[in-house]
Formats: C-alpha cells, sequence, structure tokens
C-alpha cells in the first residue's frame, strides 16, 4: 500500500488532509498512551513519533495515506449534517485499523520500507510487528465502544464487519490459500475488499457519527468502497511505475516481488507477444535485475494493463460519486469529499 505526500499547502486538498490530521493526532497519540510501554513505544517507531531513543524524528513530508482515512470520516460526518467533533473517536478508530492493517501487511508481503522508513518487522522484529498490529486493531474497537451512540453500538458492527472483509481481501492478496488473483475481475474484487472496505467504513462511521438515516449511511459507505478501490488501484501502478521519493517503496516493487495487480493481470491476459513476454518474465525464479524490471514495466503497458487500470480507475470515481450525490450532502463537505475522491485517482500523476 504505496503512500507519497499530499499536494502543498496552496491546494484545498492539502489543506484537508493536514486539517484531518491535525484534528485527529491529538486524540490519536492520546488513544495509543494507552497502550503497555513497551507496545506503545513499538507503535510511536511506526508512525514516525519518535526514534528508538524516543527522540522526535527529523520533521519530514505528511504521508498521504496517514490522513485521507481520517479526513473521509470527518468529512462524510459534516456533509450529513454532523460535527467533525463528534467524529473523532471513529477517525481515531479508522486510523488505528489502517496503521495494524500496514504492520501485517508489511509482514506478509516481507516489505521492509515503509513510508520512506525500515518497516517496524525489520527494525524491531516479527514479534514485535505483528503483536503492535493486534494491540492497535483492538485498540481501535476500545476506541468506538467508549464513544458515544451510535458509535458505540452499530459503529462497532459496523468497524468490526469491515476488518473481517479487509482481512479476507488481504488473504486472498496474499496468496495464503494456494491461489492468487489471477483475472482482472479478481483484482477489482480483491481491491474492494482490502481497501475498499475500510474506506466504506470510514464514510460509514462519519455518516452514524451524524445520526443519519440507514440509508444516507449506506449511500455514503457505497461512496467510500468505490473511492477505496480507484485508491487500490492507483497504488496497484504506482506498485510499477511509482516514484520511490513519493511512494515511499523501492521502485518496480510489485513486479520485483511478482505480484499480481489489476495492470499485471489484465497485460497478461491480453494474449499478444507483449503479454507472451510478460508471462514468461513472471515465471521465472530468480531475483529481476533493474533493466528486467524496466522491461517487465514497460511490457505491462504494451500489453494494455496500465489503460485497462485507468479505466476501471475512471468507473469506480463516477460510481462513488453517484453514490455521495445520492446522499444529499450539504454542498460545502460535498465539494470537498469530490475533491478527496479526484485526488485519490491522480497519485499516479
Amino acid at each position: 500500500m504505496a503512500e507519497g505526500p499530499p499536494p502543498g499547502p496552496a491546494t484545498p486538498v492539502g489543506r484537508l488532509l493536514r486539517e484531518a490530521a491535525a484534528r485527529t493526532g491529538t486524540a490519536l497519540r492520546r488513544a495509543v498512551d494507552r497502550l503497555p510501554a513497551d507496545v506503545r513505544h513499538l507503535a510511536g517507531l511506526h508512525f514516525g513519533w519518535w526514534d528508538e531513543e524516543g527522540a522526535p524524528p527529523a520533521a519530514g513530508p505528511l504521508p498521504m495515506g496517514k490522513a485521507v482515512r481520517a479526513a473521509l470520516v470527518l468529512l462524510s460526518c459534516e456533509a450529513l449534517g454532523g460535527e467533525r467533533a463528534a467524529a473523532v473517536p471513529a477517525a481515531v478508530s479508522v486510523e488505528l485499523v489502517h496503521n495494524a492493517s500496514l504492520l501485517h501487511d508489511d509482514v506478509i508481503d516481507g516489505d521492509r520500507i515503509r513510508r520512506g522508513r525500515p518497516a517496524l518487522w525489520a527494525r524491531c522484529g516479527l514479534p514485535a510487528a505483528v503483536l503492535t498490529g493486534d494491540a492497535l486493531f483492538f485498540l481501535a474497537v476500545q476506541v468506538l465502544v467508549e464513544a458515544a451512540a451510535p458509535l458505540s453500538g452499530a459503529g462497532v458492527t459496523q468497524l468490526t464487519t469491515g476488518v473481517q472483509e479487509l482481512i479476507d481481501g488481504e488473504y486472498a492478496d496474499s496468496g495464503a490459500g494456494g491461489r492468487s488473483p489471477a483475472s482482472a475481475a479478481e483484482c477489482v474484487a480483491t481491491a474492494a475488499a482490502k481497501t475498499g472496505a475500510l474506506f466504506a467504513v470510514a464514510c460509514g462511521l462519519g455518516a452514524l457519527a451524524a445520526d443519519a438515516s440507514p440509508a444516507r449511511v449506506e449511500r455514503l459507505r457505497a461512496f467510500g468502497s468505490h473511492a477505496g478501490v480507484a485508491f487500490q488501484l492507483v497504488d496497484d501502478l504506482l506498485g510499477i511505475w511509482g516514484d520511490p521519493r513519493r511512494t515511499g517503496k523501492p521502485a518496480r516493487s510489485d513486479l520485483a516481488a511478482r505480484r499480481r495487480t489489476l495492470p499485471i493481470a489484465a497485460a497478461l491476459a491480453d494474449g499478444g507477444p507483449p503479454a507472451r513476454e510478460l508471462a514468461r518474465i513472471y515465471d521465472r525464479r530468480d531475483p529481476l535485475s533493474p533493466a528486467e524490471l524496466d522491461r517487465a514495466a514497460r511490457l505491462v503497458g504494451e500489453a494494455g494493463g496500465r489503460a485497462r487500470t485507468l479505466d476501471e480507475i475512471r468507473r469506480s470515481l463516477d460510481r462513488a460519486l453517484h453514490h455521495l450525490a445520492a446522499a444529499g450532502p450539504a454542498p460545502r463537505p460535498a465539494a470537498e469529499l469530490t475533491a478527496l475522491a479526484h485526488m485519490i485517482t491522480r497519485r499516479d500523476r
């Protein structure tokens, strides 16, 4: 799950992300402070709040993914007539789940870099990363249980159901059951589960915090689900063509790991000469050189993998905005949610 920096402070979306991070940051740190001392220290290392000695690190750019979900929670609440402050516990809970999933995802994939820093497992060992992720998952539930109704009731059900869907998507993506997603349709379904599910939870919890009707909550959940698919598919593009300075991941990381994301699955299904050459590269088990990775990236593009993915991103965005409009949101937060959705689809530009 690549994460690059947001647009600059002069852009509306950059302002939205920074406001969301600022509004939820204090509450997030207050929640993490409740963890046992050793696990709290590990969580802070992951979040980048301090180094191994507990000293603050040098200031750096805010990772975009760090605030997107919080912004979705707060804006969804405001869009349906609520106050942003009412949705802060939901935003904290979603951020905790997201970061727990990142900790486990890095372990599963063997990714050693996260947000331009060593991943927690590579820094402190597998037990540290797994147990810290576990702690954040349970802390997310605790934060919601202690919030005001309906977050403490229906909100907990939404969160736990969404986490189960996220886990199912991660399981499918990992190939742990003996088969990774192979077709383009399977890749989109996996994106809907492993990323769309938590985006749906973010928007749904925001709508719940506004005490919206069930029908409007479901519209916001659908908006989040489709926006999450778009977000993941852009990540799939970044996993092949992303700039490591923006993604915080090594170049061509998905190709090097032989992952079957949508651009790759669509390219392999093309059947033409570039697809056949790409298949031969993917069937190899030895590490690929930088030149071979560059060649594989070109083949994905020549076989139509990038174009197919961009088409699916546009469709997902259109579906998301349809559901947002159907929820009857207030104009200004609706415009901000729309800007956020458009930004999600342009992180590869």
